[in-house]
């Protein structure tokens, strides 16, 4: 039996993050240059997107390029926004077709301008799509969401515009990245790497996190659904014990 079969579809993670790791050491193991492992991510984008509809799950955000990969090689920076770009205009139709509505998070004010153009373009594009939204996080630190809501919060205190005794879990929240969609039930992260990466800290208090050996250029629908399978045979507690579950 393969692993889709033994999904419970009334189970499902509402939303998954993942983190993309190990497209340099694949291509490297393959003799070649780092953008190469690159390019060849994006069809486990793809793949895996279209695994996310296949089997119902409506949110899905990956961590495409974080604020620290801003200090990587000016040469691989360059062929990252230039890869994005390209990725960016060359599935639109493609997004359309399977109905997913494409968003994206961070610092995006950041990125070249032409990133900044087209993405916006794609987003409105897809804005009424309905089966599943796919996040990409870029220029993305968890820890500079968090100092920016944590501003965006002060300024309306400044203001008299908010009490010091409403902030509370549910304001935080609302003042982040992704206050318009549920903290991710599953995190997965390639490459044998086990560490988040300041990657929705806050998000992620209580999430099941998955780490796999296999690289992400190798990284299938089929390992999706195995992650998934993973997934459903933990208990989650939330801090309670398991007789209050049951």
């Amino acid at each position: 039996m393969n692993f889709k079969d033994q999904i419970d579809v009334n189970r499902l993670p509402q939303h998954i993050a993942i983190i993309m790791d190990g497209n340099g050491r694949w291509a490297k193991n393959q003799g070649k240059f780092r953008v190469f492992g690159h390019e060849s991510g994006v069809l486990s984008v793809k793949d895996i997107v279209e695994g996310c509809v296949e089997i119902g799950v409506k949110y899905l955000t990956v961590y495409a390029f974080s604020t620290e990969n801003w200090n990587r090689p000016i040469e691989e920076v360059n062929a990252l926004m230039e890869l994005l770009i390209s990725t960016i205009n060359q599935e639109v139709e493609t997004l359309n077709k399977n109905n997913i509505r494409l968003n994206a998070i961070g610092d995006l004010k950041s990125l070249p301008q032409k990133c900044i153009d087209d993405l916006a373009a794609a987003m409105d594009k897809t804005k009424t799509n309905t089966s599943c939204t796919l996040t990409l996080a870029l220029s993305y630190s968890a820890k500079w969401e968090i100092v920016e809501a944590a501003k965006k919060i002060a300024e309306l205190v400044k203001a008299d515009n908010l009490n010091i005794d409403q902030i509370n879990e549910e304001l935080f929240a609302s003042y982040l990245t992704t206050a318009k969609m549920p903290d991710p039930e599953l995190m997965i992260r390639t490459s044998g790497e086990h560490r988040i990466s300041n990657y929705l800290l806050w998000q992620m208090a209580y999430t099941e996190l998955y780490f796999t050996e296999t690289l992400w250029p190798d990284f299938r629908r089929e390992d999706l659904f195995e992650a998934i399978v993973d997934y459903q045979k933990r208990e989650r507690r939330f801090g309670k014990i398991s007789e209050q579950l049951n």
